[in-house]
């Protein structure tokens, strides 16, 4: 087995094939160097090539609507990128800038028709793992775009206290907290005023004072760890409607520019049309 076909078994994308199978891919993949600092590709180029990182790295990065650089990944030995753009013939989603110096090797969309020609039970294997990748790619966006602000919260829960303290700030604003304390108040005023043999707090019952002082103290710090987690989540839900909006206007610009795309073809039919029936 040569070093390539070794470093196509490594490869999600290629696992499925057999080893006849590997060692005539092997065969037909070119080898590159990339400096470090060189770019492969950017983003919005034209793509009939995917890569195989044999050494060295290579950052994949895009920007964001705000002009920001986000990093993807960084790829490393036995790492394959770029064959979504081999597959559907579209421009480049992200950008390949080599952060170390790397041996990369290089399938071409010719070289990919012609092994498939040899090999067409390899076709379905590759297929395979693509709609795998495109299953966990869609559970991923299912989980990011589910997020709700109390699950988002929760998670970041250390023990019980915060969620001790959430119920207590709930309790103290309830009805049946006024009544409790009411009822409590009523009797030790009445046991320590009327009753002065037994009386363990008479008048002017610097035991009950002090017990309220505490307890306020107490349910105040309480109710502003409450607070403060209120706090979080609300931040954490305007992220996440922010993230809502960010993409709503973004497929709403989507739409813009299909509707664009057909009235310029529709457009440019019709020039057709009036053409041919002037001639």
């Amino acid at each position: 087995m040569s070093a390539h076909e070794g470093l196509l078994s490594e490869v999600p994308f290629f696992q499925l094939l057999d080893d006849n199978e590997r060692a005539a891919l092997a065969q037909v993949l070119e080898e590159a160097h990339f400096k470090a600092g060189e770019s492969i590709f950017l983003a919005g180029d034209l793509g009939d090539k995917l890569y195989i990182v044999v050494n060295g790295a290579v950052e994949l990065s895009a920007k964001d609507y705000l002009g920001q650089k986000i990093v993807f990944n960084v790829e490393r030995k036995g790492a394959m990128f770029g064959e979504l753009s081999l597959l559907d013939e579209g421009v480049r989603t992200a950008s390949a800038i080599v952060t170390e110096d790397a041996d990369l090797l290089v399938l071409t969309r010719e070289d990919l028709q012609k092994f498939i020609r040899q090999k067409p039970d390899a076709a379905l294997d590759m297929m395979t793992m693509m709609g795998r990748r495109m299953r966990e790619s869609t559970a991923r966006l299912h989980r990011m775009s589910a997020r709700n602000a109390n699950d988002v919260a929760d998670k970041k829960v250390i023990g019980g206290f915060e969620k001790f303290c959430d119920w207590i700030a709930a309790f103290s604003g309830s009805i049946e907290f006024l009544n409790i304390h009411l009822v409590l108040f009523a009797a030790w005023l009445l046991w320590n005023g009327f009753s002065w043999s037994l009386a363990f707090d008479p008048y002017p019952y610097g035991l009950l004072t002090m017990c309220v002082s505490l307890e306020a103290i107490i349910l105040s710090v309480l109710v502003l760890f409450s607070q403060n987690r209120q706090v979080a989540k609300d931040r954490i839900r305007s992220d996440i409607e922010y993230e809502v909006n960010v993409r709503s206007e973004m497929q709403i610009q989507h739409l813009h520019e299909k509707i664009d795309q057909l009235h310029a073809a529709l457009s440019q039919r019709l020039h057709k049309i009036e053409d041919r029936l002037k001639k």
